[in-house]
């Protein structure tokens, strides 16, 4: 097993009953698993929330050139920026992204269900899962504060 590929704990720990924390490492997962196409929109999806000093300091820049070059204030990622993107760095993303905007992450929920390709795999059914209980709880606790 490599430790460049995200792993879920097999046994439950802190960090598995956390879904902030386990969430980005399923983005990861999926990432890795996705065509060139659905990692475009993928990136489309987590990079607008974060301002160019975030996507400067996160991996390396990596997202800074996406972004850039990906055009502005609309985004499109290109196929071979998405390649280049690895599954740690888009770990690294989400965790950031969670911190700016969850709606962002949380609207990952929606793109997986509507992609066959992306919907069918074990780690994308968690994450749609885990991402509408929290978007559940969210409004609950927003309803709650009315």
């Amino acid at each position: 097993m490599s430790n460049d590929s995200p792993m879920i704990p097999s046994q439950p720990d802190a960090d598995s009953r956390n879904p902030e924390r386990i969430i980005p490492q399923l983005v990861g997962q999926v990432y890795e698993a996705a065509p060139p196409n659905e990692r475009s929109r993928l990136l489309e999806q987590l990079l607008p929330p974060l301002g160019v000093l975030s996507l400067v300091a996160i991996a390396d820049g990596i997202f800074a050139k996406v972004r850039f070059r990906g055009g502005w204030p609309e985004l499109h990622v290109r196929l071979e920026d998405a390649q280049n993107v690895q599954a740690s760095d888009v770990i690294t993303l989400v965790d950031h992204v969670q911190q700016i905007s969850v709606q962002a992450v949380d609207g990952l929920a929606q793109l997986l269900a509507a992609s066959p390709v992306l919907a069918g795999s074990a780690a994308a059914a968690l994450l749609i899962t885990l991402l509408m209980q929290r978007a559940q709880r969210r409004r609950a606790s927003d309803n709650a504060a009315d």
